[in-house]
């Protein structure tokens, strides 16, 4: 049995028919949503998707969910993972963007499987990395998808290995992939999975939204692509981006779509407005609906989302001047620096988040004690009350003092609370 159809085995008792909506715990009162004038409960985007998320971007919450567990073959998204694994390949061994790379033969066009989204390459075109990635984001061409994957391994399958071993590092246990392009059904990921991909593909290459993902055209073979033998038989196409919402939705500027009979209409989607940006993805709107439904159908659920999502949620990072350190007993030092464990951003409802104040709690500690260590906490408040609670950990090592200053310290904690002589 594959590992995919394991994995499929393995999440059927998973997997519910049941529509899903998750308005997560926030880390302050979702009541407060009373005193805007709607909750985000009142109007909750129904969709045409198998299976959906939307996810704050910044925070990595997920604000909505459908089915965030149902397995669907990721289609054409597949080609992200391509490009993240030639991109941290390409890192490693010093290869140029901008240079030319080998068309092996699998790769021509003409050797691809019937109906594949094609960049129409052939024997003898002169492509570099960089013009491969813009196939792939583009137009999906699934012979990109495989030039990109045979000039990183000696196979398919070796390239493939690749792609489920970064897979496996991110924690997404539920994807798996047999090949590089999105056209097997093999293939498979779900949106919960899939839109954490998508948080991490965008941290690690934030322009690439602008070198790939938001460009709306591309022309191939220009005549730079071919050798002088050829260039009197130049054919260019200009291929336009399939992602309809880069020209109709404030705000988007990636990332892909996808499409196999087996899955439907698949989309994965970005937007930032105002410092907030959220991560959409959509899998499986019904083949059932036909090209032009299924397609529309798709832009309207992604469409929907992220309206949703804008309308009722934002991205708040708030700033502290300065962050007190902890009294520090029976070490060589007398205090230690403190810093939020973790970033110091989170979601909030977008009617909150005026006027921003924050207090300190600070405990006092005794050496010897590890970096990490909890000692407080920060909360935030709004007008409205309190919006989030963070925990302050010790950004350092605190040695114990020596003899001399640990009899000191333990004399003046008795006298300060007798209960803390040790």
């Amino acid at each position: 049995m594959s590992q995919a159809r394991t994995i499929k085995n393995n999440l059927k008792t998973k997997s519910t028919a049941k529509k899903i909506i998750f308005i997560a715990t926030l880390n302050f009162a979702v009541a407060a949503a009373g005193a805007l004038a709607q909750s985000p409960l009142d109007d909750v985007p129904e969709l045409n998707a198998r299976s959906a998320v939307l996810m704050d971007a910044a925070t990595g919450l997920i604000l909505f969910e459908k089915d965030a567990d149902t397995l669907v073959s990721p289609a054409s998204l597949t080609k992200l993972m391509t490009m993240h694994v030639a991109e941290k390949k390409a890192a490693e061994e010093g290869i140029p963007f901008d240079e030319p790379v080998r068309l092996p033969s699998q790769s021509w066009a003409v050797n691809q499987p019937p109906r594949s989204s094609l960049m129409f390459l052939a024997q003898g075109h002169i492509v570099s990395l960089h013009e491969l990635f813009l196939g792939m984001s583009i137009p999906s061409g699934n012979d990109a998808a495989v030039a990109v994957a045979l000039n990183f391994s000696p196979t398919i399958e070796a390239f493939a290995k690749l792609m489920n071993r970064e897979a496996e590092a991110m924690g997404l246990k539920n994807t798996f992939f047999v090949e590089p392009s999105g056209i097997s059904d093999e293939n498979i990921t779900t949106a919960r999975d899939f839109a954490v991909f998508c948080r991490e593909y965008l941290r690690l290459y934030p322009q690439n939204l602008k070198k790939y993902h938001s460009v709306t055209q591309f022309s191939y073979p220009k005549t730079s692509n071919l050798r002088l033998s050829q260039q009197n038989r130049v054919n260019t196409i200009v291929h336009g981006n399939h992602n309809n919402l880069l020209y109709s939705f404030a705000g988007v500027d990636g990332i892909k779509t996808g499409y196999i009979d087996e899955a439907g209409y698949n989309i994965a989607l970005t937007a930032e407005r105002d410092g907030t940006r959220f991560i959409a993805v959509v899998l499986g709107v019904p083949t059932t609906l036909g090209s032009r439904r299924g397609i529309r159908a798709r832009d309207a659920d992604g469409e929907a989302l992220l309206t949703w999502g804008f309308k009722h949620f934002k991205t708040i990072r708030p700033e502290i001047a300065l962050i007190p350190p902890a009294r520090l007993w029976k070490g060589k030092e007398n205090s230690i620096p403190l810093d939020t464990l973790g970033e110091r951003v989170f979601t909030a409802l977008t009617g909150r988040g005026d006027g921003i104040r924050y207090e300190f709690n600070i405990e006092d500690l005794v050496a010897p004690l590890p970096a990490g260590f909890s000692a407080g906490t920060i909360t935030f408040y709004d007008v409205t009350g309190k919006l989030l609670e963070m925990e302050l950990v010790t950004t350092m090592d605190a040695e114990a003092g020596n003899f001399f200053k640990r009899l000191w310290d333990s004399i003046l904690l008795f006298f300060k609370n007798p209960l803390r002589l040790t």
